[in-house]
């Protein structure tokens, strides 16, 4: 008797990866009304507190999934950086409220997110792995078949070929999904070996603070967790073994004085790559997570990063199934993520090797750099909110989604932080106005920034009457009318105007009162934008 079945096409996605990744890929789609399936090759769900830090851009992700209370509870805040030479101290970046990290060890986040999961109607099916896509198309087209058979191996050998319309792959760093679809692996791998103790100590040190020490011989990462433990990264020397011992010699060399490593809970020796995927999409196949882009844990990008992914991807795929975008919205994906993994591979590669110089020119160098940050401040005004990912934005390809003629806020948009076309519209802007519990997470949003009068007023001004007609005429589109001060203290535009926001609270267009033919444009591209008939809604 044969072992092997095939299964219909009874979901519409297949997430191969049961991580924070795939997790929050199947949780934004689930709550957009998309039937998910999970399946991950570890034969459960224990994981390992491997990242830590959650920054404030993936905090509104949370907060989407409505998870951000249970967050915050499990977590640790992280109000300062502060960064040694030699055990003298260069530099100390303190975070304001609205920039600062939470520190949560991924088996936390991991959790959290499952729980969402179990709520939303969806689980991962472990010790399910994918063995190889069947006759799958290399053309890259979306139309070019309407489905992707997964052929999948469960633990007790049964195969299963599985029919989707679509696939995720968060599978890792190993991803065979990436293996699958042909595109490489770009990048290299640091010559040096990392070695990482999580442990109680006896001894103090700052409760909130991430502790940088850099040294010719290496450098010390000490990173306060949760319930009294605290992580010790370090480079690893040659021929060594990770355990207490070798890690307290590395602390008495070159990190806090008066620390000892007491009980450790967790340790683990890994090696630390710089790369990304050629490609992050082959037609109905995609990419996120670390099967995409992997780097260095410097600044605790990783994790967030693969959230982002997760979230860009989910509004996207929702749209297609359920025929309120053609296709093609689909191929935006690929060139919007690659160029953010991009710059976080290199902007973790350029900080891990500062950390590393071991001449005494580049010390000087770097020192001096560090202490210039510091006293100008352009450590705290251009760091933190890059970190935070308050600088995350996608580039603009259409002169309509930008305000006609010559405008302040086009030079605004070209300077760090101005806000723009591509990026995130402060959450501040509409929040008292229209809570998450409110929106369905399908919809665009129409920000109205108006003068008294205004579309929210009595009868309002011509512009602002033309602008809610357009909204009122799209059932995706939200319309939230601000006065145009509050909105200039959050984006820096002080004339009466307009922010399309897309699902994902990136914004796809702003213009002023005399670019409603930009506006409408813009509507005709995204929530007015429908899939062809013959595509189920």
């Amino acid at each position: 008797m044969s072992n092997e079945r095939s299964t219909p096409s009874d979901v519409d996605v297949l997430v191969v990866g049961g991580g924070p990744t795939g997790m929050t890929a199947a949780c934004e789609l689930l709550r957009r009304g998309v039937q998910v399936r999970i399946v991950d090759r570890a034969p459960d769900d224990t994981s390992f507190p491997k990242a830590l830090l959650l920054w404030p851009r993936s905090l509104e992700l949370l907060d989407d999934l409505g998870v951000l209370p249970a967050t915050r509870d499990a977590a640790l805040r992280i109000n300062a950086f502060s960064y040694f030479s030699d055990r003298r101290p260069l530099a100390a970046f303190r975070f304001t409220e609205d920039l600062a990290p939470l520190c949560l060890p991924q088996n936390e986040t991991e959790r959290i997110l499952r729980e969402r999961l179990h709520e939303l109607g969806g689980k991962v099916e472990h010790g399910v792995r994918l063995l190889c896509f069947d006759n799958l198309d290399f053309s890259g087209r979306i139309t070019a078949s309407p489905e992707v058979t997964a052929v999948l191996e469960h633990a007790d050998g049964r195969i299963e070929r599985a029919r989707v319309p679509f696939v995720v792959g968060a599978d890792g760093a190993g991803s065979a999904v990436r293996a699958q679809i042909g595109t490489g692996f770009v990048g290299s791998t640091y010559e040096s070996a990392f070695a990482l103790v999580d442990a109680h100590i006896d001894g103090a040190l700052p409760p909130d603070e991430a502790l940088y020490y850099q040294s010719p011989k290496g450098a010390l990462v000490v990173v306060p967790l949760p319930q009294g433990v605290w992580r010790f990264f370090s480079s690893l020397p040659p021929g060594e073994q990770v355990n207490v011992p070798m890690m307290q010699r590395i602390v008495d060399e070159r990190g806090p004085r008066g620390v000892r490593i007491a009980e450790p809970v967790w340790q683990s020796v890994f090696r630390v790559h710089a790369r990304h995927a050629a490609d992050f999409q082959l037609g109905r196949v995609f990419l996120a997570g670390d099967a995409a882009h992997v780097h260095s844990p410097a600044g605790g990008q990783g994790l967030n990063t693969g959230l982002q992914d997760a979230h860009n991807l989910g509004w996207k795929l929702a749209a297609v199934i359920h025929g309120d975008a053609p296709d093609d919205l689909l191929l935006s994906y690929g060139p919007e993520r690659a160029a953010v993994a991009k710059r976080v591979v290199r902007d973790t590669d350029i900080q891990t090797r500062a950390w590393m110089v071991d001449t005494r020119l580049k010390v000087a160098a770097r020192d001096a750099a560090f202490v210039l940050a510091d006293r100008s401040g352009m450590l705290s005004a251009l760091y933190g909110p890059v970190m935070a990912g308050r600088r995350l934005a996608y580039p603009a390809h259409r002169p309509t989604q930008q305000p006609a003629g010559w405008t302040a806020c086009r030079t605004r948009a070209k300077l760090p932080g101005g806000l723009k076309p591509g990026a995130v519209l402060p959450r501040e802007l509409t929040a008292r106005r229209r809570t998450r519990a409110d929106a369905d997470p399908r919809d665009w949003t129409l920000v109205l920034a108006e003068t008294p009068g205004g579309a929210g007023g009595t009868g309002g001004t011509g512009w602002t009457r033309r602008a809610a007609h357009l909204a009122a005429s799209h059932p995706r589109l939200d319309l939230v009318v601000v006065p145009v001060d509050e909105s200039a203290r959050h984006t820096g535009c002080a004339r009466p105007g307009y922010f399309l926001v897309r699902p994902d609270g990136h914004v796809a267009a702003h213009g002023h009162a005399r670019d409603l033919a930009h506006l409408e444009a813009e509507i005709t591209l995204g929530p007015g934008r429908s899939a062809p008939a013959a595509v189920p809604a």
